[in-house]
């Protein structure tokens, strides 16, 4: 699979790997923190490689997708979210309007990542 952003081939293992990584983080916050599962279990939860400096370095962090009416509640949460995170290895939590991603005349998603594309209008309605 062809990952645009980077102009290399992606390895399906690591693509695996995300989507586990990403299951067990909203996992992990629906079981310690209940009131935060609920607000995850209305959003879209991503694990984002990117890769920065020379030599590269490659950083994981969550991305969580929400519409702008949940957005409110998931930032008044990133704290818990941020810790579970780093205590799984990973930087951050980024938190990002659905909505408003879609909408982008310049978002190259409709063609690079389909499935999140077609998954980011389920959390935007």
């Amino acid at each position: 699979m062809l990952n645009s952003s980077y102009g290399r081939y992606r390895n399906i293992s690591q693509m695996i790997a995300e989507d586990i990584l990403a299951q067990e983080f909203t996992r992990i916050v629906t079981h310690y923190y209940p009131k935060t599962g609920e607000i995850l279990a209305k959003c879209h939860v991503k694990v984002i490689t990117s890769f920065w400096g020379r030599p590269a370095k490659r950083f994981q962090y969550i991305g969580v997708y929400c519409s702008d009416e949940i957005m409110p509640y998931v930032q008044a949460q990133k704290e818990i979210l941020r810790e579970v995170a780093a205590n799984m290895g990973l930087i951050q939590v980024v938190c990002i309007n659905a909505k408003r991603l879609l909408r982008d005349p310049l978002s190259k998603l409709r063609h690079s990542e389909p499935r999140l594309w077609l998954e980011l209008h389920l959390v935007a309605a």
